[in-house]
């Protein structure tokens, strides 16, 4: 069972820019593919970015594509995502999510695909 604590959210003006982090419990950190999403309130949780277990190969969602960089660090047992150039329609929460996938080598954007989730934290922007 991966354990997940993302940490960095917070109440930002627009422009500005903020990291968050999502660490894992597990040791073996690199078996996992991993993503964030978030969800606005009344609205659904959507894909906001992916990364593959070496951190090679990531994707990005076209609205916050040059914005945002999903970044991981697996000595650390830490994900990351750079968020920049923050605009009130990024206000979320935002959840990392973790895939066990020891053999594979890509990325994966969707909710289903994913086995382990955090919390959330909250991302505010204001104009």
């Amino acid at each position: 069972q991966v354990q997940l604590v993302e940490s960095g959210g917070g109440l930002v003006q627009a422009g500005r820019s903020l990291r968050l982090s999502c660490e894992a419990s597990e040791r073996t950190f690199s078996w996992y593919g991993m993503g964030w999403f978030r969800q606005a309130p009344g609205k659904e949780r959507e894909f906001v970015a992916a990364i593959s277990r070496s951190g090679g190969t990531t994707f990005h969602a076209d609205s916050v594509k040059g914005r945002f960089t999903i970044s991981r660090d697996n000595a650390k047992n830490t994900l990351y995502l750079q968020m920049n150039s923050l605009k009130p329609e990024d206000t979320a929460a935002y959840y990392c999510a973790a895939k066990y996938t020891i053999y594979g080598t890509g990325y994966y954007i969707r909710e289903s695909e994913y086995d382990y989730w955090g919390q959330g934290t909250q991302v505010t922007v204001s104009s």
